[in-house]
Parts: C-alpha cells; structure tokens; sequence
C-alpha cells in the first residue's frame, strides 16, 4: 500500500496526507474512499475492493507472466520447470545510497536528501513519522517485522551540517527520517509497493515522487516487473502520472476482511 502525503501542510488524527488511508492499517476494517493501482508500461493491474479501495498496477503483460510456466499439449497441461537459477535467486541486494538535494538554508546550515535502499531504520522514528501524516499506531514489533520481511526499504533522510562538519566527521550533524517506502515480493514476478509516506514538512517538493520511481526502477532492475499497490482516492491521479492504471485489461483487485 503506498502511502505518501500530497499535501503540504501538517496532517491532524483524522485526516492522513499519505498515499495510503489510515483505516488500511487498522485490521477491523477498510475505508471506503481507496483505490488499488497498478504500474502501465509493464502492465499491472488495479485492485478494486468492495469499499471502492482502488489497486494501480504497473503494465508487464500480468496474465502472460501468470502463464509463463505452464504449456498446454493435447488437452493437458504440464508445469514447466524453470531453469535453476540458485546463484541469481540468493543474490544480495546491494544497497545504493546518494545525495538527492542538497542546500544551504538561511542559517547556513546546509541539508542534505540523502536516499538510501539499504540502511537500517529506527522503528521509533518510522512510528514518529508516521504519527506526523497522521497513521494511526500500529505495534512496534509488528513494524519491525513488516521492515525485516520486505524484499526491498527505501528511505529519505535529512542531514543537516555546517561547513565545519566536513573536518569533524560526522559529529555534530543532525540527521532524521522524512520518507520511507517499502515493497514486498515473490523474487521472480511480482511485487507490491507498501507504506510509502514522506513528512508532511517535506511534501510538495518531488521527495514522493522520486522515492516511487527509484524503488520501481530498483524492481525492474531485478527483473520483477509486476507492480501494484494501494491508493487514497485523493492521490490516484499521483500514481497514475508515475504510469500507474487501474483495472488494466479489466482485471481488479479483491479484498477479504473480518466482518
């Protein structure tokens, strides 16, 4: 599910400026205003759940990955087995980190966006965060979880420094979490795109944007080309200008949850 607040001002308890609606996260219930999307030029497709939660899904031809590894012959269907590809299969992601923005602010100070697909995230500062776009709380064991069990994290971190810094080291400069998202997969076809958000103090700025298309980048370099996640029906039209659609080829989503 993405997550990532569309707006610049600060977010209350009962509105999120996420991607993301804050009811997803709640296990009773879904809200009725969220959509599920899926990635375009690959071809993925959009989920529609029966509260109108909308699934955008990135175009790689869907049913014909579905299919790839099954052969009709004379009326039967045998299961084709894959070449082994152990070695590919246990590579280790290898992180990538880099300067997104760096600028000098009316103090001196000088900041730094700094993106990073391998470092280590506090939970506590992942539940700060997500307090700030105004996600309602969820168990912090099951956070560390969520992040140990992803396939891939991707994170914004602002550091602030002066000029003095760069002869001291890294003391004295200030750095925290303003972005975060996250994604799930198989390690073959699919994957899912969840909890992307990025402080509401940073929004506007193209930091949403960048941290999307740097984690779809990443998945498709690994071959996985089967993009979906979730929408807040306020930013659909977010999603869908990073090649998102709904519905492709009139596949949908569907959602079960305790009643």
């Amino acid at each position: 599910m993405l997550l990532i607040p569309t707006s610049s001002s600060s977010s209350s308890s009962s509105s999120s400026s996420s991607l993301l609606p804050q009811s997803f996260f709640n296990s009773n219930s879904y809200s009725s205003n969220h959509h599920s999307l899926f990635l375009p030029n690959l071809r993925y497709p959009i989920l529609h759940g029966s509260r109108k939660l909308k699934n955008l899904r990135l175009r790689a031809n869907f049913w014909e990955s579905i299919r790839s590894g099954f052969v009709k012959d004379n009326n039967t269907t045998q299961l084709v087995e894959p070449p082994s590809t152990i070695e590919e299969d246990t590579e280790p992601l290898v992180p990538v980190e880099f300067t997104l923005v760096e600028r000098t602010l009316q103090d001196g100070l000088i900041e730094e966006i700094i993106f990073s697909s391998g470092g280590e995230i506090d939970v506590y500062d992942l539940q700060g965060l997500c307090d700030k776009v105004g996600w309602p709380r969820r168990p912090l064991s099951k956070l560390a979880a969520a992040l140990k069990n992803s396939y891939m994290v991707a994170t914004l971190h602002s550091v602030m420094k002066s000029d003095s810094d760069s002869s001291e080291g890294d003391n004295g400069q200030k750095k925290k979490l303003i972005g975060m998202a996250r994604a799930t997969s198989d390690h073959a076809f699919n994957a899912t795109i969840w909890d992307v958000l990025v402080d509401p103090e940073y929004q506007g700025q193209g930091l949403g944007k960048a941290l999307v298309e740097k984690l779809v980048r990443a998945l498709l370099q690994r071959d996985i080309a089967n993009i979906s996640l979730f929408a807040d029906s306020q930013v659909v039209d977010f999603y869908q200008n990073l090649g998102f659609e709904a519905d492709p080829e009139g596949i949908k989503g569907m959602f079960w949850y305790p009643k």
